[in-house]
């Protein structure tokens, strides 16, 4: 009985080929990050991995990542939300309209607007998920219908600017914690104006968990004989994640530290990460994206999931919101103008399926990365908004046309 379980708990191992051939959607996607932001490092002249521009990239790509995370969940169910651009504009209307007309604190307007982001979102999922209207119309109307509300609401004009700890969401950043002696001789080392011990220690510690986890979960698999990547893909892997944090980081410390929307980022990502692959609702969610009526016929509540992945995107929409309207320190009318298709365009570039069922946080926040690169890059480079546009249309086109064959190919 022993031996037949020993062998029953024998994997073939596959080749490092083998593996990543059969990965390709997962590690593919990394690689072609780092492949452009090598391409941009060189055509802009050693710009693109400037400290400050690092930072910048974080600072202008932070909403799109957040909305990323509920747009992915929202596709994962099989649905998809045309509206976000509309919410994310009507909620930085709203916290403007609070704040500058009425005084409002922040401690107050940072819990109704999340709660306005919610309630639209629930609203819209209700008709989804209740009425079985389909949700490319429902969150179209919305789109149009939130895009008249923030003109109404602002009259047509900006309003601004904010208050200082209301910027602070945006463009603050996380005070360092070792004595500014020790910051000064570390800055000095390494030619810097200043360094940052806080930013370069998260990234020490992020890779020593990195590590942790990833041989815990090969000790895992190999004692219930479950498939394991190589041994050297595994090690080549941690080596270019890790060798990226800790020069990510180690960038952020010489310029200004960790920005605060970077924490709220990272905290989110493992959050929704978390959510999505370690949890019921996130199986049930996976379920109900791969085969809705199968789902709901073992039991799970498909209608009340839907209506929470909208709740869910409205709340993040409304987040995002708030961030950009610090960031801009006004709120205008055409805020969140197009947004949206930057948001679903990472989540599709990042191996999300069309068809729902399919997709990761890590490939969403990924691929808002690189939609994020290329607009930085290709600004830098004095590319007009028109050829960018095309490039990045032709970029969505390419990642849907891919996941069309894998999903053929498998078939």
């Amino acid at each position: 009985m022993t031996e037949e379980l020993s062998k029953s708990k024998a994997v073939r191992q596959k080749s490092v080929g083998e593996y990543f051939a059969a990965h390709l959607r997962e590690y593919g996607l990394l690689l072609a990050l780092i492949a452009i932001m090598a391409f941009f490092q060189v055509m802009t002249g050693g710009v693109m991995l400037k400290s400050v521009n690092i930072t910048n990239l974080f600072l202008q790509n932070s909403y799109i990542i957040i909305m990323a995370l509920g747009m992915l969940v929202v596709i994962v169910a099989g649905h998809i939300d045309l509206s976000v651009g509309s919410v994310m504009g009507f909620i930085g209307a709203l916290a403007a309209i609070l704040m500058v007309n009425y005084d409002w604190p922040l401690w107050a307007v940072f819990p109704v607007c999340l709660t306005a982001g919610a309630l639209i979102g629930a609203a819209q999922g209700y008709w989804v998920a209740y009425w079985s209207i389909p949700p490319f119309i429902v969150t179209l109307a919305g789109m149009l219908v939130f895009r008249g509300l923030s003109l109404w609401l602002l009259e047509g004009q900006s309003v601004g600017p904010f208050p200082k700890e209301f910027q602070l969401l945006s463009t603050g950043f996380i005070p360092d914690f070792m004595p500014e002696s020790m910051s000064a001789s570390l800055a000095e080392t390494f030619g810097a104006r200043r360094f940052n011990t806080g930013a370069l220690s998260l990234g020490v510690i992020g890779s020593a968990v990195i590590v942790y986890l990833g041989l815990k979960k090969r000790a895992r698999n190999k004692a219930y004989g479950i498939e394991d990547e190589p041994k050297s893909f595994f090690i080549g892997r941690n080596i270019i994640v890790i060798g990226g944090l800790l020069f990510i980081c180690f960038k952020l410390a010489t310029f200004r530290g960790l920005p605060n929307v970077l924490v709220t980022m990272a905290v989110l990502t493992i959050a929704y990460a978390f959510l999505t692959q370690s949890t019921v609702i996130g199986r049930r969610l996976y379920a109900v994206g791969g085969n809705e009526k199968a789902a709901k016929l073992s039991g799970i509540k498909t209608k009340r999931l839907t209506f929470l992945a909208f709740a869910n995107m409205g709340m993040l929409a409304a987040l995002a919101g708030l961030i950009f309207a610090a960031r801009l320190n006004t709120a205008t009318p055409k805020a969140g103008f197009a947004v949206e298709l930057d948001v679903i365009a990472a989540v599709f570039i990042g191996g999300a399926s069309m068809s729902g069922g399919v997709g990761k946080v890590i490939g969403a926040v990924v691929g808002a990365f690189i939609m994020g690169v290329m607009n930085n890059g290709m600004s830098i480079m004095g590319i007009g908004i028109d050829y960018q546009q095309v490039i990045k249309g032709l970029v969505l086109l390419a990642a849907v046309i891919f996941d069309v064959y894998n999903k053929n190919k498998q078939g």
